[in-house]
């Protein structure tokens, strides 16, 4: 077969079309190829974290030092014989290429270094002791010892019995602590509303330049009073419960034989990855997801969990939901039902389409600069001027941020309901009309119904861009932590003028501002998937009601 030939069949094939359905398929299936390889990736590195890893002790013996190490291995690399020697690290052997392993050795606020990178030439005498014990700590992270000692109410524990009292006296003392958070973060600050209430109460009747009559004083000093009798008590409750918590203390054996004391209060869990079975491990394993997932952050959130980033972002999406559909809605019914589609028209079709593209962080500034100083200042004028020096919704909150992500994300929804309304046949909307219905009636009960799938698609791509936007919110209402969530059970019980926490910007913190980087890395792993999975389970949840509408409403199709 000639050249000329075979040029003819090439073109040949690419005019059929057939050349570009297999170059797209291909194209598909590399974007899913790297889907799943990242999505793999952030789950092997993040789940890998939470597997119970065994605790090994050896002998570290170099030319420089000697020394007993305790830890977890944490990672592992080849480093070049050169590199070693210019660093001044002492070399074993001859070879070019050298092992050395990471080992979490925890134990901050003694060795006063969290990992050390050793030489694997040089660790001898390798073991994993049974009775090593693993402790999560309220703070210094995580500490590695062998338990000596346990004194409970002031009497010692007889070795026999000493893991079995451990481990007993560790679970008493977590309820107790769990009280005792229950009793400041939900009592007390119950009392310190009330109490804040009564205050911007007389306030607001200096304000007014209105004189307190003698039983209103009276009733405010008596209301007064009471509560705070209650706020003594429950303080003293509150000191009590410490002073008990920290009476028991237990004694551990570091790496290099002195015994450390520590109080039961600052242990929040305790393992023997040694002394655990595949099927103790696998039951660690989901536990330690679930405290994860449920837990609030600790150690500048290097450990502990993530909950309230993990509602402030469920939160926030869901409001900017319901301020970002309807508008979108009917600014795209306005654009194509009932303007004259004229130049105007037209120029602002273009315009919607220029603000999806313009950069995320534009709309951070704008919601910073109107919606906060302008419109929240005035609201704080207007309806709270007792609270004066104090913002109230003059100050990044959890409304503001969600508008300004409604604001972002309002293009798209704009765009893919009027993509919907252009699909509805106009024989439908006529004879709708021609069989007596309003227009109204012909918008709320044929057009609606059949681009609803369109408006939820909207909905869908918005919430997938807004759950994971970061930028904008680092200036309308995120922040590094918020011990408080938008929702309690104090009146007007979900504050729309709070901070709150998310996960993309936890993300940014944890990775990039963390003060200890080795401990932090598995936690961007872990929480980078964790806002996958969210923003994939929201996006199915909408998936699935515009699957159910689109049913519901297929007969007026036909």
């Amino acid at each position: 077969m000639t050249k000329e030939a075979n040029g003819l069949k090439v073109k040949a094939y690419f005019k059929s079309g057939e050349a570009w359905i297999w170059i797209n398929a291909s194209a598909v299936t590399l974007c899913l190829l790297m889907i799943v390889g990242i999505i793999s990736l952030l789950a092997s590195n993040g789940l890998a974290h939470f597997w119970p890893k065994a605790i090994l002790q050896a002998n570290y013996q170099t030319p420089n030092e000697q020394m007993v190490i305790i830890g977890e291995k944490y990672d592992s690399e080849s480093i070049s014989r050169i590199r070693m020697q210019e660093s001044g690290e002492p070399v074993p052997g001859d070879a070019q290429f050298i092992e050395r392993h990471s080992i979490k050795m925890g134990n901050k606020d003694v060795t006063g270094q969290d990992f050390k990178w050793v030489t694997a030439a040089f660790l001898k005498d390798i073991t994993y002791p049974r009775e090593l014990y693993r402790i999560e700590r309220t703070e210094w992270g995580v500490f590695y010892g062998k338990l000596d000692k346990l004194s409970i109410n002031g009497v010692s524990t007889p070795q026999p019995t000493l893991d079995a009292a451990f481990d007993k006296a560790v679970d008493k003392v977590s309820d107790l602590r769990e009280q005792q958070e229950h009793l400041e973060k939900t009592v007390v600050g119950k009392i310190n509303a009330k109490l804040e209430k009564l205050r911007l109460k007389e306030k607001r009747l200096q304000l007014n330049g209105r004189q307190m009559t003698a039983a209103e004083r009276d009733d405010i000093n008596r209301e007064r009073a009471v509560l705070q009798k209650q706020f003594d008590a429950a303080m003293v409750k509150s000191a009590a419960m410490v002073d008990f918590l920290n009476q028991d203390v237990a004694g551990f054996v570091l790496a290099d034989g002195k015994t450390v004391d520590m109080p039961l209060a600052k242990i929040i869990e305790q393992t023997q990855p040694n002394n655990m079975g595949f099927l103790g491990k696998l039951d660690q394993f989901l536990h330690n997801i679930a405290n994860f997932v449920s837990d609030n952050p600790r150690e500048s959130n290097t450990e502990g969990g993530v909950f309230p980033a993990i509602f402030g972002t469920v939160v926030m999406v869901l409001l900017m939901t319901i301020f970002v559909t309807p508008l979108g809605v009917i600014a795209a019914i306005y654009m194509r039902e009932y303007a004259s589609q004229g130049r105007i028209t037209q120029i602002v079709r273009i315009a919607v389409n220029n603000l999806a593209g313009i950069p995320s962080i534009v709309y951070g500034v704008f919601g910073l600069g109107f919606f906060i100083y302008v419109m929240g200042g005035s609201i704080d004028k207007l309806f709270y001027p007792e609270s004066s020096p104090q913002p109230v919704f003059g100050t990044p909150g959890l409304m503001w941020a969600s508008i300004t992500l409604a604001l972002l994300t309002l293009p798209v929804v704009i765009v893919a309901t009027e993509e919907g309304l252009t699909r509805i046949p106009r024989a439908l909307k006529e004879g709708s009309l021609a069989l007596g219905a309003t227009k109204a009636e012909t918008l709320w009960r044929v057009i609606l119904p059949m681009a609803a799938p369109s408006i939820m698609t909207g909905v869908i791509l918005a919430i997938a861009r807004a759950a994971g936007e970061v930028a904008p919110l680092m200036l309308v209402g995120v922040v590094k932590l918020a011990p408080n969530l938008p929702i309690d059970g104090n009146f007007p019980f979900v504050h729309m003028d709070q901070k709150f926490m998310h996960l993309g910007f936890h993300i940014y913190d944890v990775g990039f501002q963390s003060p200890n980087v080795e401990a932090s890395r598995p936690l961007v792993y872990a929480t980078a998937f964790l806002l996958v999975l969210l923003v994939v389970a929201l996006n199915l949840t909408a998936i699935v009601w515009r699957n159910k509408m689109r049913e519901k409403f297929k007969s007026l199709e036909h």
